[in-house]
């Protein structure tokens, strides 16, 4: 897909230019996405604009508020977890890589785990992390009750079945000052605070060109 039609549909979820690089290796994500896509269930999105703006847009509102970029974005949370410490993100029930993957991109420095129990869906991610050369991450293929606990600076999860069950297990996986980012509807975020003791949440973004979607950050409180 053409990297200028790429970041044209970014556009009302970023405050700034992206990168060429950036744009690049969403380029190539897309094309092994859609010849992945014909052969096992990674998204029901078969447009690439589409992909661009419900997948990459959303993860990209995402990154952009959880590591903000000196005079770019001001957010309301450290631009890193642990000080100058390459913070560890893990991302719960990757599927096609969103938000993971695209938060590695917006701030490459970041330690990150893809968590997928999916076998196929976690080669599929494997391929991509080679494809794009990432480094610094890794490909977890099991369940996240399985994956270290209080591990995390920041745990993500967008797009997951049985929300209920699996939300207390990712809040989990957060560390000490860690946080916990959610990518969901404006339903589930009602709900959040109860199956979640311990956390401070903020309120609710809006996710541009969404009705129902938010980005939902809390902050795992101190122990008194």
């Amino acid at each position: 897909m053409d990297t200028g039609r790429i970041a044209e549909l970014l556009q009302p979820f970023l405050l700034s230019p992206t990168e060429e690089t950036v744009l690049t290796s969403i380029s190539i994500y897309i094309d092994i996405l859609l010849r992945w896509n014909a052969r096992i269930n990674l998204t029901a999105l078969r447009q690439p604009e589409e992909i661009v703006t419900r997948h990459f847009g959303e993860s990209l509102f995402a990154a952009r508020h959880l590591f903000p970029r000196a005079g770019v974005e001001a957010g309301d949370a450290p631009a890193e977890a642990g000080g100058n410490a390459a913070p560890q993100v893990v991302d719960v029930g990757s599927g096609a890589g969103f938000p993971g993957l695209p938060l590695k991109l917006w701030a490459p420095r970041i330690r990150l785990t893809l968590i997928e129990s999916n076998q196929k869906k976690a080669t599929f991610l494997r391929e991509v992390t080679r494809s794009l050369k990432l480094t610094n991450m890794d490909v977890f293929s099991g369940r996240a009750q399985d994956f270290p606990a209080t591990s995390a600076d920041v745990v993500t999860l967008r797009a997951v079945e049985r929300f209920e069950s699996v939300l207390p297990v990712a809040a989990s996986l957060v560390g000490p000052g860690g946080r916990l980012a959610l990518l969901i509807g404006r339903p589930q975020a009602d709900r959040v605070p109860g199956l979640t003791p311990g956390f401070q949440w903020n309120v609710p973004l809006p996710v541009p060109l969404s009705a129902t979607r938010v980005l939902l950050v809390g902050a795992l409180k101190a122990r008194a």
